[in-house]
């Protein structure tokens, strides 16, 4: 199951920036609109309130078969039956979550180099989330990395890769030939009016 995911467009949701009253409803209109994988992402509830959100939101990924990712809180992710985790580098280490959460859940890692990169593949992650492609108000103080280097890490890893920051309609068509397998969105697709709309338009984007 886990190596048959569909990465084309990754949604990070953000309480903050959804155009949304619920992140229910954001993640919703955002699978109705393309969305392939839906990442739950939050850094200042509780750990109740999380696990709470976590179960509601799961409810419309199965409804959809949409793969659930949870952002660095291996238990909530274990604690719902999510898809899997994703971590950073400031997070528990790739090796240790995959000895956590087993073979049979989806381990993404964040990277923003080659050796990162290599050693993230090394220690059992599934995909990679390479960033930050641009500087965003949301990773303000993100290493950014380059096309060169997006490149390089392409050649070095055999594991799906997915770029993450600033990524929207305008800088989609900068990743042509890159070989990567798919975009990570946060406001390019919750922020927007009609949510549904600017999911399919990146999925289209994209795959042209």
């Amino acid at each position: 199951m886990k190596n048959k995911i569909d990465y084309t467009l990754y949604l990070c949701t953000d309480r903050k920036l959804m155009s949304t009253d619920t992140i229910e409803e954001s993640v919703e209109l955002a699978i109705k609109g393309g969305c392939t994988v839906i990442q739950l992402r939050e850094k200042s509830c509780s750990s109740l309130e999380f696990y709470q959100l976590a179960l509601r939101v799961k409810k419309i990924t199965d409804h959809y078969i949409v793969p659930l990712i949870i952002n660095d809180r291996i238990d909530i992710a274990t604690s719902v039956n999510a898809a899997g985790v994703h971590v950073g580098q400031s997070d528990l280490p790739a090796a240790v979550v995959r000895k956590i959460i087993g073979h049979d859940k989806i381990l993404g890692v964040s990277v923003s180099n080659l050796a990162e990169a290599s050693k993230a593949q090394n220690d059992g992650a599934d995909y990679l989330g390479v960033g930050a492609m641009y500087s965003t108000d949301t990773k303000t103080d993100a290493q950014i990395v380059t096309i060169d280097e997006l490149k390089k890490i392409r050649k070095s890893v055999d594991i799906p890769i997915v770029v993450i920051s600033g990524i929207n309609k305008d800088t989609v068509c900068n990743f042509k030939n890159c070989g990567i397998d798919g975009l990570a969105v946060v406001s390019a697709v919750v922020s927007q009016k009609d949510i549904t709309a600017a999911a399919r338009e990146l999925v289209t984007l994209f795959k042209e």
